[in-house]
């Protein structure tokens, strides 16, 4: 088999999987927006022990129960206010446990980072295979 046709395949396969993985994203957001329940969080402080910067944030879900969710590592680069603000969060109905911030940042970076990289990948296989 011909390497270049090889690579070009590989390319292709992974490129149209990282598209694939942006496209779930992308409608992962489109159906909280249409079904989810839309609360305010206030970021609260972490264990003094624990090495992460970002903060918590504590919200009350439609039961009134407290749930506190973990925006992650890269919390602030997404738009997490600092400890004491509030942001908007969003959660499907049935599982509070699966909240996400709904900010543009936090919601759109995933898909735009699938796309990127998927791109880069068209673009390596079709260079590579000339």
């Amino acid at each position: 088999m011909d390497a270049k046709l090889l690579l070009l395949t590989l390319c292709t396969g992974v490129g149209l999987g990282f598209l694939l993985l942006a496209v779930r994203q992308l409608s992962a957001v489109a159906r909280l927006l249409v079904r989810g329940v839309l609360v305010t969080g206030t970021v609260i402080a972490r264990v003094a022990g624990d090495p992460r910067r970002s903060g918590l944030v504590l919200f009350t879900d439609h039961l009134g129960r407290p749930v506190v969710i973990d925006p992650g590592a890269y919390g602030p680069l997404r738009g997490l206010p600092e400890v004491g603000g509030t942001v908007p969060v969003c959660y499907p109905r049935n599982r509070p446990t699966a909240a996400r911030l709904w900010t543009p940042r936090y919601l759109l970076s995933p898909a735009l980072g699938w796309f990127l990289t998927s791109t880069v990948v068209f673009a390596c296989g079709t260079r590579l295979t000339r």
